[in-house]
């Protein structure tokens, strides 16, 4: 039997939450019950649409095809930049004024695995669907209904992608990288200082990106912040880093715009131009994107 108050610790990201009966984790998508800590978020969906492969962003996966894309609530870092802040600090039922003069209200509705794999299916048949992406929030602090739907998702034939900020751990990596086609990982910066203002942890995205890249097609994006990743020393040693893991990997380069807690005016096009070229002195592919 167990104990009311025994703490369970959650083993998804660095942050090994502590957890007692009926505790949720700083994700809001955890939660411990019966002394088992749990997915809360399982089957809900917030966002589900049928979007450009571009869009994710990927640009060497299936160019030009659309995938079905799928959201659920909740995150295990804090971006004051957060541009779908709406469900990543969402519990799933959001009402409230999240910023001066804004007021939301977030409603999720449940699917099975079964369910989106049939919706998948059809929209391959019908509008070139080539599977299923995992997007809009952090899809890993539910890293059981991903990997419950990649299974049948990957055993019809359909294409499973991930688009993760890579703060997890890499035990729950390997649960769900063998069904997993192509990823996107946001590498928010390049220092620790940085991630750490973030609420995560760089070690650990970089040994999630090493490990991702061995077995599935990676690439990778870095909004360009005004003071948080948009040094060119900085920029120089994350696309050594990167060419270090695979020369090949695509970095996409995204301009930072005022959303959420956060209000510096939009990053500078030039300073996009200059740290894309420095990152072109180490990589093949360099996109800008938002520009």
């Amino acid at each position: 039997m167990e104990r009311e108050n025994e703490v369970k610790i959650c083993r998804v990201c660095p942050r090994r939450c502590r957890l007692e009966e009926g505790d949720t984790g700083f994700c809001k998508a955890r939660i411990c019950l019966d002394g088992r800590i749990r997915a809360k978020n399982y089957g809900l969906l917030t966002g589900l649409a049928l979007d450009p492969i571009e869009k994710k962003p990927l640009h060497r996966f299936f160019p030009g095809s659309r995938i079905l894309s799928i959201g659920s609530f909740g995150c295990n870092m804090d971006c004051p930049f957060c541009q779908n802040f709406e469900i990543s600090r969402s519990d799933g039922v959001f009402e409230g004024s999240v910023q001066e003069g804004l007021a939301l209200r977030l409603e999720s509705r449940e699917f099975t695995p079964g369910e989106l794999c049939q919706i998948a299916l059809q929209a391959a048949e019908e509008d070139g669907n080539i599977g299923i992406a995992y997007t809009y929030n952090e899809p890993l602090v539910g890293y059981e209904f991903v990997l419950d739907t990649a299974k049948l998702i990957h055993g019809k034939g359909l294409k499973n992608v991930l688009v993760t900020n890579g703060c997890v751990n890499l035990s729950i990596l390997e649960e769900v990288l063998p069904f997993i086609d192509a990823m996107n990982v946001d590498l928010k910066c390049f220092t620790d200082k940085g991630y750490r203002s973030l609420g995560g942890d760089l070690d650990t995205v970089k040994s999630f990106i090493r490990r991702a890249a061995e077995e599935s097609h990676v690439e990778l994006t870095t909004l360009i912040v005004p003071g948080l990743s948009d040094s060119e020393e900085d920029m120089e040693r994350e696309a050594e880093w990167i060419a270090s893991v695979n020369p090949e990997i695509p970095l996409h380069l995204s301009r930072y715009f005022p959303r959420y807690r956060s209000h510096e005016p939009a990053t500078d096009i030039s300073v996009m131009r200059k740290l894309k070229e420095i990152a072109e002195g180490s990589l093949k592919t360099v996109i800008l994107g938002n520009i």
